[in-house]
């Protein structure tokens, strides 16, 4: 039976192609660009949309490039594009949400804060964490990382997205558990991060409290070992069995330096973070600043000037935090809890409010006491441009949005970074 041919006619927020079938079903795809028509493999099938990859490019974008990795894309699907062909389809898929949840963006519309190209490492070698699973064959254990569209696993020596230094890492750390003889069905998976001085540290969760001890190899200089129960399909810790060598790492950020660990939660793209920190600080000329979700700090301790509220509910980035609140010299505070929690407590009118919440958004009791408390100003710095969108929509009746950047934190990627400056209504 001959596969039907897709005309492709624009790229999606999460970074899939979309047509049309001939019954009116429409497709996302994977492997595809605006213009092109496909033929594919169908990965899922509903009552008013199909899923595919597209393996035959009947007529190819004039955009399409052969991508760098045979797995792109379990990691990086869009490789196949030109580079700078990326900025012009996330500021069309943004300004799509934005129009859909009808928010009202300033005259000159969205604008790019920065272009990858320009940055230190451009749109390859710039990632600072990594997270591999395994997979084991005659030959030994392997890294692995999941097939997109199923629950297969490709072997893989490694990522071109990553920096040298986190590949080298992981690859010793697979060495080794190969010489102990430990099978894949023991483990899950290898987290390991990178400084920009490169130096690497590793975080090896496993499935058994049972397991032999580890040496720290030279391209490492931290590795905890952790037992993660077996019965959840995600890696977090449930019982430390080995902690070797130092598992903190250290950054600078605008001037200051900022230490975080295996677990905290650090951006991925340090050069084009900085630079959206810089877009920050010159908004910030407030003496006080709120810092919701604040992770390790880095943002709020960047930009503060004096006093800065940080609040944050992981244990792991609350207490770097505090170390790198002690160290920032300002008078700084560090809050362990859910910024829904409380947030009249830390959301004051005369305070700047930094936002940077997960990819759900805004906690509405958040948004309740931004709205009760009128802030003058408000950064919300946006890994999900969809529910930004819908946060700004319940906003702009108090606020104006003075700019929207787009900031291209994970090039070769679907993931759109946006940062919104917001003003309050006199």
């Amino acid at each position: 039976m001959e596969r039907e041919a897709i005309r492709i006619e624009k790229l999606v927020h999460g970074g899939q192609a979309m047509g049309t079938m001939s019954d009116g079903r429409k497709v996302f795809a994977w492997n595809a660009l605006p213009g092109e028509l496909v033929r594919g493999r169908i990965i899922k099938k509903k009552k008013s949309f199909v899923e595919m990859i597209a393996d035959e490019i009947v007529e190819p974008s004039k955009k399409r490039i052969q991508p760098e990795e045979a797995n792109y894309l379990a990691t990086s699907p869009w490789q196949i594009m030109k580079p700078e062909s990326e900025d012009e389809y996330k500021r069309a898929i943004t300004q799509e949400l934005f129009t859909q949840a009808h928010v009202q963006t300033p005259d000159a519309g969205l604008r790019l804060g920065a272009s990858t190209a320009d940055s230190k490492y451009g749109f390859y070698g710039y990632r600072n964490k990594m997270e591999y699973s395994f997979w084991g064959d005659d030959d030994g254990l392997h890294l692995a990382l999941h097939n997109r569209g199923s629950h297969q696993k490709a072997i893989v020596a490694g990522s071109k997205l990553a920096l040298p230094a986190i590949d080298a890492a992981a690859l010793a750390v697979v060495t080794q558990l190969n010489n102990r003889g430990i099978r894949a069905a023991e483990l899950k998976t290898i987290i390991v991060r990178c400084s920009q001085l490169g130096k690497a540290v590793g975080a090896l969760f496993i499935k058994s409290d049972d397991f032999p001890a580890l040496q720290l190899p030279p391209e490492l200089q931290g590795l905890r070992v952790y037992f993660s129960n077996p019965k959840s399909p995600a890696s977090v810790p449930t019982k430390l069995l080995q902690d070797l060598g130092d598992a903190t790492l250290h950054d600078v950020l605008l001037g200051k330096q900022f230490t975080y660990d295996v677990n905290s939660f650090f951006q991925v793209n340090v050069p084009v973070f900085e630079t959206a920190l810089a877009h920050i600080k010159a908004e910030c000329q407030d003496e006080r600043i709120a810092d919701m979700y604040a992770g390790t700090g880095s943002i709020g301790l960047s930009v503060a000037s004096s006093v800065v509220d940080l609040v944050e509910l992981d244990p792991a980035s609350a207490a770097m935090a505090r170390i790198n609140a002690t160290a920032s010299g300002l008078a700084a505070r560090v809050v362990e809890a859910a910024a829904e929690a409380d947030p009249s407590s830390y959301i004051a009118g005369g305070s700047t409010l930094i936002v940077d919440p997960p990819r759900a958004g805004l906690h509405q009791k958040v948004i309740d006491a931004i709205l009760t408390a009128k802030p003058p100003k408000i950064m919300y710095l946006s890994c999900n441009p969809a529910t930004q969108a819908r946060d700004l929509s319940l906003l702009q009746h108090v606020y104006a949005i003075k700019n929207v950047e787009i900031f291209n934190f994970f090039p070769r990627t679907p993931h759109i970074e946006t940062l919104a400056v917001l003003t309050r209504n006199t």
